[in-house]
Formats: C-alpha cells, structure tokens, sequence
C-alpha cells in the first residue's frame, strides 16, 4: 500500500490518462491511504492539477528526455509531470519538490531510474525558458485535446478562448439550501456567524448560495442535519425550470447522484418522484442523499431507454431528462474528462440521447412539461439535439423556459455568472 502522496498522485493519474479510469474513482481511494488532511489535500491540488497541464508537462518532458517511459514504468513518467507540476505551479521548495519526488520513485519500483528522474527536474529547474509555450501546438497552448478545441472553435468563434480560460480555473464551491429544513436568510447568518462569507448572486433562486472561499462541507452549519446540498448554480437552474408541484407524477429519468431528485423534493415534497438510474452503485449516493435531506422518493434501477421493461403503464405530469452526455461543461470541476472523452465518443452519445428522448416522450401526459437537460456545450448533444426531435415529433413543442428567462432553451458557458457549462430545454407535449 502506498502512503507517499507523490507516489499516490503519479499512480492516480497513470490509471485515469493510461487506464481510463475516473478521477472521481480513483482520487477517493488514495486519499484513504492518507492520514493527515494536509497531505490529501495536497494529492487532490496535484492530481486535478496535473490533469488542467498534462500537455505542457508533456511538452517539457520532450525537450529533457529522449523518449518517454513505457509500458510498465508508465507510472514513473507520471511522476515526472507530478515532479514537474511542483516546480512551476506550486509553492513548494524546488529541493523539497524535487527530493520528495524522486524518493517517491522508490516506492514505485523505480529505483534504477532515480537519477534520471533527478536529471530531469534539475534541468528543469535550472531551464524555466521550457515553459514557454507561445510557438507551440494550440493543445499544448490550451491544455485540451485538439479536437475539443476544434470543436469550440466551430460552435463559439467569438467565446471559445473564454471557455478554455474557465476550464483551466478551479470551480467554486456552491451550496443549494433545502427550504424543508431552513430558510435561505437563516442558513446566511449561520454561515456569517461561523465567520464565512458567502452571496446569493440570483434573486429568484434565493437558495443558490455562493462560498467565497472553499470549505469542507461536513463542517459547515447543519450538514449533518441536512440543511443544504452541494450543486452547482447551473444545475439548481433544472427543478426551478421544471417547476414541479405537490401531488404530480414526476420521473427523474438519469438521477444519479440525486442532487436534482432532492432539489424537486425540496420544492415539491409531496410529488409522486419516481427517481430512475441504470446504475444500482450510483444510485446508493441518491439514497444517502435523500436520508441526509430527510426527503423521499422511490427509487428504481432501470434504463431510461428501455421503458418497457419498468413503465408498465405509468404516466407523468412532468419528467426532467438529464441525459447522458460529453459532460464539456464541467471540465473545470473534472479536468480529467478532456483525457478520458474521445471525439468518436459524441457520435453514440448523440444516438443514445436521441433513444431516450423517443423513448421517454410516450411517458409523458398531454399537457405535460418535459425538460431536457445536458452538462455538454456541444451543439450536437443540444440545440440540433432537440431541433430534430421538434421537427419529428408532432406533438413537442418548445415553451420558454421561466418567467425570468423567456427563451425555451438556454446554452450556459463555463464560467458565465461563476457556473458551469450546462444547456436546457423545456418541451410541452401538445394535447391538438
């Protein structure tokens, strides 16, 4: 078991870049081999951090080595960009960055290549002119896979450079208050009298509250009593939008991790909410969720796509489709998805999206509202997305989406008002 946060962090980020596998996975359970707080938090500033640089650290690595490590020294090579990341983006002492770095090496089995790893910091150290990036390639310039920016490029000619800027920043931490349990005002001065500062930036969304500064939440006021949630500000925007009431038959169709199932229990906590995930382990954080809200829905492991095998009959007044997705608008709170999305990957997310929708839309009642909703800024998963479904479908049509905003769809950028990337639209099933 390894107990150096160096070694943990080069070999988090070996399985995520080389293996596949999601930081969010990965990150947990090296923080566990971690006692100290200070120490987790600096494997979790390393980790996010070397995934928002790979492509720079990559570039560096070029000039100082003559080929990268392979095969089963892979996670040596991360620890390099983990030694690398020290030196220019944090305020560690380059000896100690550099030290602590190459003992790490020895607990990854890579005693033989302690020197060079020595080596090639040391150069580094001494040669800051190798982080100048202006002549090179637009991926190692902006840190993202060529093609996703290609593809901001083509959708947000005016604003793609500002999307990349918000990727590379980290996500500030936003609290959703559950009305059930206290008042957003009370919830404020409990804040102010733990001497946190905090703000409400949306008038009609009194319960988005915005931290100045990040906090560990288990500490904050009435966590245990379960008096807030964590949620970003543009995902609050999805139960307000959908606008659920006291006794509806309401379907969460992609629930998991329950954030948005408890926000319309919140507003609505005598609906009928039939809370629906394909994945039984994710659906265990929307258990605990709801526990923690004292709030109660029913919750289903079953595919949004295959209503035939759970439906059985049954109809809603309104239905929130959080769908499937590239997850682009989110980079900032999971840098790793710029590594772990492909471009081929859009295609067959393009497809599944246009299943459930057609699969999903008999469910709803004549009258009723549907809200569709993506964490992607991709044209493909959002505005074609639903432009095709309207033209196909006879009975769908697009209504705006609040009283505050009179556009039936709403394209959110990372960043804008200190948001996440996220789209909507709300469709009402016709009853001519």
């Amino acid at each position: 078991m390894l107990t150096n946060l160096r070694a943990l962090a080069a070999q988090s980020c070996y399985e995520v870049v080389d293996l596949g596998q999601s930081l969010s996975d990965v990150l947990p359970k090296a923080q566990l081999q971690l006692k100290n707080p200070a120490d987790k938090a600096l494997l979790q500033e390393i980790c996010f951090g070397l995934m928002r640089q790979l492509p720079q650290l990559e570039f560096v690595c070029q000039k100082l080595m003559d080929k990268p490590l392979v095969k089963q020294l892979r996670p040596l090579q991360f620890l390099i960009y983990v030694g690398l990341y020290q030196l220019k983006f944090l305020r560690i002492p380059d000896h100690a960055a550099i030290g602590e770095t190459v003992e790490a090496a020895r607990l990854l089995k890579g005693q033989k290549l302690t020197g060079l790893i020595n080596a090639v910091l040391r150069n580094a150290q001494r040669q800051p002119e190798l982080f100048d990036f202006s002549q090179a390639h637009v991926a190692v310039q902006t840190n993202h896979p060529g093609w996703i920016v290609t593809s901001l490029q083509q959708a947000y000619p005016e604003q793609w450079q500002e999307v990349i800027d918000a990727n590379q920043q980290k996500a500030p931490l936003w609290l959703r208050v559950n009305q059930q349990q206290i008042r957003p005002d009370a919830f404020m001065a409990a804040l102010e009298a733990e001497g946190l500062s905090a703000n409400q930036p949306f008038s009609y969304l009194p319960t988005a509250i915005l931290l100045e500064q990040a906090q560990d939440v288990t500490l904050l006021p009435g966590y245990d009593d379960g008096w807030f949630s964590v949620q970003d500000a543009a995902a609050q925007h999805a139960a307000y939008f959908l606008q659920p009431h006291n006794g509806e038959a309401i379907l969460d169709a992609c629930c998991a991790p329950g954030g948005k199932t408890s926000h319309i229990l919140e507003l609505a906590p005598q609906a009928q909410l039939l809370a629906l995930d394909k994945d039984p382990r994710r659906l265990q954080r929307v258990h605990a969720n709801l526990e923690r809200l004292q709030l109660h829905a029913e919750v289903l492991a079953a595919d949004a796509a295959t209503p035939e095998l759970w439906a059985h009959g049954r109809s809603f007044d309104r239905i929130l489709l959080d769908v499937p997705c590239s997850a682009t608008g989110v980079i900032r709170r999971h840098p790793d998805i710029r590594w772990l999305r492909k471009k081929a990957d859009i295609a067959a997310l393009v497809a599944l999206q246009q299943q459930i929708l057609q699969q999903i839309w008999p469910l709803l009642k004549p009258g009723g509202i549907l809200l569709y909703a993506t964490c992607s800024v991709l044209p493909d998963e959002n505005q074609q997305q639903i432009s095709a479904f309207v033209q196909s479908q006879q009975d769908a049509e697009l209504v705006p989406l609040s009283a505050e905003y009179s556009d039936s769809q709403w394209q959110i950028l990372p960043g804008q008002q200190q948001m996440d990337g996220f789209y909507y639209a709300k469709l009402r099933k016709t009853t001519r």
